[in-house]
């Protein structure tokens, strides 16, 4: 395995992966060690194949629209006069 798929690997082993590096992964859904070690073998294929996946590509910044800042701002500035409506009156 590349270095890049190795390191991959253990991060998505999460837990299974041991501080050495080795990656542990239980089976026990079948009666038979034979169809457990298959079914081992097969998710440690799999666990290996989606590490070895291209990152995906990196994100576009995108700003919200004007409508969407000003909605905001007016619904922000409905709940700051519902708080003041709230407080105390001073008699003056």
């Amino acid at each position: 395995l590349s270095e890049r798929v190795r390191e991959r690997t253990l991060r998505l082993a999460g837990q299974r992966a041991t501080k050495d590096g080795v990656v542990v992964i239980e089976a026990g859904r079948f009666r038979t060690q034979e169809q457990n070690r298959a079914d081992a073998r097969a998710r440690l294929t799999a666990l290996v194949a989606k590490a070895a996946e291209p990152p995906p590509p990196p994100r576009k910044k995108t700003k919200p629209s004007k409508g969407a800042v000003e909605r905001r701002l007016k619904t922000k500035a409905g709940r700051s006069t519902v708080k003041k409506l709230r407080a105390r009156v001073d008699n003056d």
